[in-house]
């Protein structure tokens, strides 16, 4: 059966691939943006005022939220989206955090017990660092420098590619067979941030190395770049998690919920080696 469903960060990474696979399967999507828009297909939100909301949940049945990089405080901007659907008695909510969010008294974790205990079908995805990461963020670094500019240590990480976040995501908006669950999301291996520079320079054919920032050049180079203080900050805290391992756990839950496995380094660096040149 169509369903409308409202997807929050549409023009990002993982919002813009699950827009296009749920529109291929017949759904009418909503998208939010920060932007005026006069189209019906996105409608103006201020994630933090909520100006817009109650215009966005105009007859939707199901909705994805995230928080948009940017704020650290993720429940200020996840809250009135949850109690919204609460109060429009959605069909489901899928929320996305970020793998690890459940291990504390976190921004991201009070978000995801209130949708627990919303009474809204839901499903809860934390994903781990994003192969796009290497693309987008870290990007400008490896053109400049041929190097991976980052405080990752020697740790490895089960990276995964956002398109796989998106496959499970759209999968779930539309299904119920694994409902009221939350999955950890990795990729099919861990590898350390040398073996990714190694990748990107197999497949670009430019020596891309790996330099391991210590925390305070880069929260320098964060705040040179915009990003506010505290967002910096939650960067530091995270990159300190992923330090001491707790991002290299692999896991089969791409494959439960989607039927394949998950893309791996060699094939994302493969796709994507123009963006290094």
């Amino acid at each position: 059966m169509k369903k409308t469903i409202l997807v929050v960060g549409g023009s990002g990474t993982v919002g813009a691939e699950i827009i296009r696979q749920l529109k291929a399967q017949g759904h009418v999507v909503r998208a939010t943006t920060g932007k005026k828009s006069d189209s019906k297909e996105k409608v103006e939100v201020n994630l933090l005022t909520g100006e817009g909301l109650k215009q966005a949940f105009e007859g939707i049945d199901r909705a994805f939220f995230l928080s948009p990089a940017g704020y650290a405080n993720q429940y200020q901007v996840l809250s009135p989206l949850i109690q919204e659907a609460k109060r429009r008695g959605l069909e489901k909510v899928v929320l996305m955090t970020a793998m690890g969010a459940n291990a504390g008294d976190t921004p991201m974790r009070r978000a995801e017990i209130e949708l627990e205990k919303s009474g809204l079908t839901y499903n809860i995805l934390r994903p781990n660092w994003f192969l796009q990461n290497f693309n987008t963020f870290w990007v400008q670094g490896i053109r400049e420098q041929g190097k991976i500019l980052v405080p990752g240590g020697t740790a490895k990480v089960s990276f995964i590619d956002t398109r796989d976040v998106s496959a499970v995501a759209a999968r779930l908006l539309v299904s119920d067979e694994l409902k009221n669950r939350d999955f950890d999301l990795t990729g099919p291996e861990a590898v350390d941030h040398d073996q990714v520079a190694s990748a990107l320079s197999e497949v670009s054919g430019k020596r891309i190395t790996y330099s391991d920032v210590q925390p305070e050049p880069f929260k320098q180079g964060l705040l040179q770049a915009g990003l506010p203080e505290d967002y910096s900050d939650f960067l530091l805290l995270i990159f300190g998690f992923l330090r001491q391992g707790y991002a290299a756990n692999v896991n089969n839950n791409v494959r439960e919920i989607i039927g394949r496995s998950p893309i791996g380094v060699q094939k994302y660096a493969a796709e994507n080696k123009q963006a290094w040149l």
